[in-house]
């Protein structure tokens, strides 16, 4: 199970221009991180599901009451990304949001709750309005519950 702690001895993502943006962040305590245009940014961690070590990735995020939403885009690609499938395995993840660290249950949301969080994340980034058609699966909605209070 991932938590808060594993976001400073993660690996990072794969794909450099994401690894760049979660270094620059967590080396910043979470005060520089690539917030644009009103689209907010988090690091996650996730336990690998066949390494057990852990990972971490820099996402665009929502909110809903106490929650975190993700969506497992990955730019529209006919497969999830890898962060979505570890977290499928095991639940347990350490979030950094801005200078706030936390661990957190991740669960894939309701179809309810994605009727209604779709059009909330889509506003927040549109892209993923195109991403959606690109691809025949259905982007995941994550959600991310708190489990312990942050750490400021």
């Amino acid at each position: 199970m991932a938590v808060a702690d594993d976001l400073d001895r993660a690996t990072d993502s794969s794909w450099d221009w994401v690894a760049e943006q979660t270094r620059t962040y967590l080396a910043s305590g979470g005060t520089d991180r690539p917030d644009s245009d009103g689209l907010r940014t988090l690091v996650l961690a996730t336990t690998g599901r066949r390494s057990g070590v852990p990972r971490r990735t820099c996402l665009i995020y929502g909110t809903s009451g106490d929650d975190h939403v993700v969506v497992a885009s990955k730019g529209g690609a006919d497969e999830d990304p890898d962060w979505f499938k570890n977290l499928q395995a095991d639940p347990g993840v350490g979030v950094q949001d801005g200078t706030r660290r936390f661990t957190a249950r991740a669960r894939v949301a309701s179809p309810a709750e994605r009727e209604r969080l779709w059009p909330m994340m889509t506003a927040l980034f549109p892209l993923y309005e195109e991403y959606a058609a690109k691809t025949d699966r259905v982007l995941p909605i994550v959600l991310l519950t708190p489990t312990e209070s942050p750490v400021t």
